[in-house]
């Protein structure tokens, strides 16, 4: 597409420059790109042209200054308005593709894993967006939901592959920053609701409120709801035009714990569910409804429930030890992986490995130190990823939350503190590694670690 044609309603221009994509993010710049340079989180994108001229992009689009470089400079005064625009400009094809949204606290990416196993086992093409990444694309994203540009692009992409169906993992911060505009949303699923992410919206009522933003979209047909979370009548009223489905553990007819799982049975059929903890089976309950309400009846959904299978760094074990590596890392998802435990383990203590993000929400710091001291037997402090902030200080904050006569170890080198917790770990005891789950880095103010919480414990075992 000719630069012009592109911003013919926005800007007139006389560059005739052709593009071949658009883009937000310098390091993802591809050979043809339209570079649009905004101000992010952390640092204005005119500090990253020279990057993206490197990768290949052609022209740039800037809203602070007029700019002179190597190749074509538009200022367009209140930039970020029109990215919806050009969005659906270029990526043309993007909103013929149907996308199911899953928002939630906890449990966003193991219901939309699970949705796409569903869908691939019943032969409908699909692609999967969230936290762990993006499928069938090379497109990659650092957020749990990508920026709109690259959630456009990726959409397009699918269509001119001939998949029609996306599921999208949707974040707070996605909706308050407008990334899914103009997406075709078509089914909107609700997991939990509990405190997180306060460093960026203040306020539960205010955190809450984002998210109800997904379920008062005009595509939307179909709102999945937990019923069981004491939010859900705000998700209810927010989709009021909306088909509701709400789901309940309460709907199993009948649960029986296991070591390995769960045996249950639902209308009628009964199965093992290969997975720990009660919120798997609501996540579960989850994927079910949101086929269901994709019109497949339980003859042919409920039999592949007993398949599926978590996604990496969720309530994943390690090896043939009573270890597991889990992405919790909020005060409820915390809570919940500990009870698992020692539901499913009742005659065995609990040992649990875990730290604090930085940069993040301080005020669930005390209160993660006093879930874990109240149901664990032993805790290990240590790093998570400390971003900017000094490792000790988020230590001091976890500690606000536990009681003095609570013996626990503070290990800050995290590897350290994994290893010496697998190889110490007693044939009586379980062992939770929380915080991290699936990633692969760990992110210091002045450097970036590899680091695998899955990788080391495994490797602690050998």
């Amino acid at each position: 597409m000719n630069i012009n044609q592109l911003l013919a309603d926005i800007t007139p221009t006389l560059i005739d420059v052709e593009i071949q994509g658009l883009c937000l993010n310098a390091a993802n710049v591809q050979t043809g790109d339209l570079f649009i340079a905004l101000q992010g989180e952390t640092t204005h994108g005119i500090n990253h042209i020279e990057r993206a001229i490197e990768k290949g992009c052609v022209a740039v689009l800037v809203d602070s200054q007029d700019l002179e470089c190597a190749i074509p400079t538009i200022r367009i005064e209140n930039l970020k308005q029109y990215l919806p625009a050009l969005a659906s400009a270029y990526y043309s094809q993007a909103t013929k593709v149907e996308v199911i949204g899953v928002t939630g606290t906890n449990g966003k990416t193991s219901v939309a894993y699970f949705i796409s196993q569903l869908l691939d086992q019943l032969g409908i093409k699909n692609g999967l967006i969230g936290t762990l990444g993006i499928t069938h694309s090379k497109q990659k994203s650092r957020n749990t939901t990508p920026d709109i540009l690259t959630l456009y692009r990726v959409l397009d992409d699918y269509h001119n592959k001939q998949i029609n169906t996306a599921v999208l993992e949707v974040s707070s911060h996605a909706l308050s920053q407008n990334r899914i505009q103009g997406l075709n949303i078509t089914q909107a699923v609700f997991t939990n609701f509990s405190q997180d992410h306060l460093d960026y919206h203040h306020t539960l009522n205010a955190y809450r409120d984002e998210k109800l933003k997904l379920f008062e979209l005009d595509s939307l047909n179909n709102a999945i709801i937990n019923k069981d979370d004491e939010s859900h009548s705000y998700f209810l009223n927010a989709a009021k035009n909306k088909n509701h489905w709400l789901y309940s553990i309460n709907d199993f007819d009948d649960i029986k714990t296991t070591e390995q799982g769960f045996l249950v049975q639902l209308n009628g059929y009964v199965f093992e569910i290969p997975l720990l903890g009660e919120f798997n089976l609501l996540n579960i309950m989850a994927a079910y409804n949101s086929i269901k309400a994709l019109g497949f009846d339980d003859e042919k959904v409920i039999p592949l429930l007993h398949k599926l299978f978590p996604p990496p760094g969720r309530m994943q074990k390690i090896n043939n030890r009573l270890a597991w590596v889990d992405y919790a890392h909020t005060p409820d998802a915390l809570e919940k992986a500990i009870i698992t435990l020692k539901m499913h383990y009742s005659n065995h203590k609990i040992r649990v490995v875990f730290g604090c993000g930085g940069n993040r929400d301080q005020g669930k710091r005390a209160k993660m130190g006093k879930i874990a001291s109240k149901l664990a037997d032993t805790v290990i402090l240590t790093n998570d990823n400390p971003r900017d902030e000094d490792p000790q200080a988020i230590i001091n904050d976890i500690l606000n939350g536990i009681d003095d006569s609570f013996e626990l170890d503070i290990t800050l080198d995290r590897q350290l503190a994994i290893e010496t917790a697998m190889t110490t770990l007693n044939e009586n005891e379980c062992l939770l590694i929380a915080g991290k789950g699936h990633e692969s880095t760990q992110e210091f103010k002045d450097k970036t670690l590899i680091l695998s919480d899955i990788e080391i414990a495994q490797n602690a075992t050998n």
